[in-house]
């Protein structure tokens, strides 16, 4: 499939008045979306930006958000989305990372960007995504200015894009994906079915760009000639208002918004039968829940089951799949045609339908490796697998079962978040010793990050303490949502933490463990 570098701009040529985006009731067509995504182009490479330059983007959904990305890749430069609620020390180690040399800031990150302004390198320069900024320049006098047309397109072995993921060691990591592995990613979610959009799909995104989901799904519909529907942050009510006025026939919700939706007043009276297509994941969903949605939608479901390093792009559970009688509906489905999908032991070796390892994936669009850190990239792509950290078991027909964690990420709300990094946000708190946390069962969020703290001199510190110490150094979204209290911590022969016995309690009763 044409990947969106370049298939927007032949709709545009094709369909110039199409709309392209739908946001805060107005609309973009693909002539003007093409067109400002190459002044984006053209103002980059006239202010001497190198192939392989890292932009920056730190905004909530935006028109502006996707053309600059756009416009950033039709320049070979490589567009980074910024997590929207990161913590500054976080903002500016993924800035320094990345040896970002423009940042593009939206308007509700300004004072964010602010705070950290003067302790960016000075190569990197910030922009006002929105304007109205007393320094930074503005966005669209930038991209506007009289600059000689041009583009500089990307080489199919050339990074597309770069997407931060969070650190087991408490720093995140930026996994690198070249053209080529978009253009197989396109074809992926064709071949798989789900992904056969038009000019008569209207896609409704209303999770954040940053993340492979929101990001690929739109990028997917625009590749498509369809019309996305954008809406700047989740709003229940918003979300089924813009269902009902647009009909919307595709869109992607992680389990924590379709239980804000199912929840949400009068939604029985809502016409939500343009829906077409529900895909779901980023998080665990209950089987509740899922009947729940079954039961008040018609439309086809698909959950989606992947990581950053690959994409978003492991597993799928389809449509037909989700039939009660088939008894499939706990699974993550099956691998795309392209991909192999392994289970192996501790030895490495794969195990037979039935036995519990850790799961494998490999397939065209694993990343390139993560940026500046081979290491990681060695461990992560060990023997050309993506190493998932998942814990899960195949059944005779390749269905993969998720059941645990190899390692101890928690997925909650659709986000990552490490134990380790939340660790060292609470050290330093003056009446904690030691804290370990773990993720547990929640009916909302999936997963709740909670804190098994061992307090000093015996003291019990408040849950407030605790989140106002650490949200001065964390994104409050990885801040604990309760806390337990114990004399000491269980740890192996080497004092290793057993964090998977501090879990065990709070997961009894509960046949899968992550999403």
């Amino acid at each position: 499939m044409e990947p969106f570098v370049t298939a927007i701009h032949r709709h545009a040529c094709d369909r110039p008045g199409a709309v392209a985006i739908r946001f805060d009731g107005c609309d973009t067509s693909y002539a003007a979306l093409a067109g400002a995504a190459d002044r984006v182009a053209a103002a980059l490479i006239a202010d001497g930006h190198a192939p392989g330059t890292r932009i920056g983007l730190l905004d909530l959904n935006s028109v502006e958000f996707i053309e600059a990305f756009i416009g950033a890749t039709r320049a070979s430069c490589v567009p980074v989305g910024i997590h929207s609620r990161l913590a500054g020390a976080e903002l500016e180690y993924v800035v320094r990372d990345a040896g970002m040399a423009l940042l593009m800031v939206g308007r509700d990150h300004v004072a964010l960007a602010g705070s950290i302004e003067a302790r960016l390198p000075s190569a990197t320069t910030v922009v006002a995504l929105h304007g109205g900024h007393a320094r930074w320049p503005d966005y669209a006098a930038w991209r506007d200015a009289s600059r000689s047309p041009g583009t500089r397109l990307p080489a199919p072995d050339d990074d597309l894009l770069q997407l931060y993921t969070s650190g087991t060691t408490g720093y995140p990591k930026g996994a690198r994906h070249t053209l080529a592995a978009w253009a197989a990613w396109g074809d992926m979610c064709v071949h798989a079915g789900w992904g056969r959009y038009g000019a008569g799909t209207s896609m409704l995104v209303c999770m954040p760009l940053y993340h492979i989901a929101a990001l690929g799904t739109s990028l997917l519909a625009l590749q498509s000639g369809a019309r996305v529907v954008l809406q700047r942050r989740f709003d229940p009510g918003a979300c089924l208002d813009a269902i009902e006025r647009e009909r919307i026939t595709d869109t992607l919700l992680a389990p924590a918004i379709i239980q804000a939706l199912l929840a949400t007043p009068g939604i029985a009276d809502r016409d939500l039968t343009s829906l077409r297509q529900l895909l779901y994941g980023a998080a665990p969903i209950s089987g509740a829940l899922l009947e729940r949605l079954r039961a008040r939608l018609q439309c086809s479901l698909v959950q989606l089951y992947g990581m950053t390093e690959n994409l978003g792009l492991s597993t799928f559970l389809a449509a037909a799949d989700h039939d009660p009688a088939l008894e499939r509906l706990r699974s993550c489905g099956r691998a795309y045609a392209e991909n192999e999908l392994r289970v192996v032991g501790p030895d490495g070796r794969e195990l037979p339908p039935g036995g519990i390892g850790e799961v494998l994936v490999r397939g065209p669009t694993l990343m390139r490796g993560y940026w500046g850190d081979e290491p990681a990239t060695r461990n992560a792509l060990a023997g050309g697998w993506l190493h998932t950290g998942d814990a899960g078991r195949l059944d005779q027909h390749g269905f993969l079962f998720l059941l645990d964690r190899v390692q101890d990420m928690i997925v909650t709300g659709g986000e990552n978040v490490y134990p380790a990094e939340v660790e060292n946000a609470l050290a330093g708190h003056p009446e904690v010793l030691e804290a370990a946390v773990i993720g547990v069962p929640d009916d909302r969020w999936g997963e709740a990050v909670k804190a098994i703290i061992v307090g000093r001199d015996g003291g019990r510190p408040t849950l407030a303490s605790l989140r106002e110490h650490a949200g001065a150094r964390i994104a409050a979204y990885k801040l604990p949502r309760s806390a337990d209290y114990v004399d000491a911590l269980p740890r192996n022969a080497s004092g290793k933490v057993l964090r998977r016995q501090l879990r065990e309690p709070y997961w009894a009763g509960h046949d899968r463990r992550v999403g």
